[in-house]
C-alpha cells in the first residue's frame, strides 16, 4: 500500500464501469503493475497488498469488481 503522494511515477485512475466503487490504478510506463484505490488517496499493489492490507470492506467490493483477479489471487494461496 502507498499513499498518493509518496508514488513519483505518473498514474490515472480510471473505472471500468461507472456504478464501481472501486478505482482502477493505470501506470502507463510500467507493465505489469496491478493497483486499485478505493478513495484516490491509497494505492492497493494486488501483488503485495491483497488480501491482507485490503479493509473487509475493500476486499469484498474487489472480489465482486473483479471476480477474475480475486480467483487468480485467491487460488494461489
Amino acid at each position: 500500500m502507498e499513499l498518493v503522494e509518496n508514488i513519483k511515477e505518473k498514474f490515472s485512475f480510471y473505472k471500468e464501469n461507472d456504478t464501481d466503487k472501486m478505482y482502477r490504478v493505470d501506470f502507463p510506463d510500467m507493465d505489469g503493475w496491478l493497483a486499485v484505490s478505493f478513495d484516490k488517496k491509497k494505492v492497493l499493489f494486488l501483488y503485495k497488498d491483497y488480501p491482507q492490507n485490503f479493509s473487509k470492506e475493500e476486499k469484498a467490493i474487489f472480489e465482486k469488481e473483479e471476480p477474475f483477479w480475486a480467483s487468480f489471487f485467491n487460488n494461489g494461496r
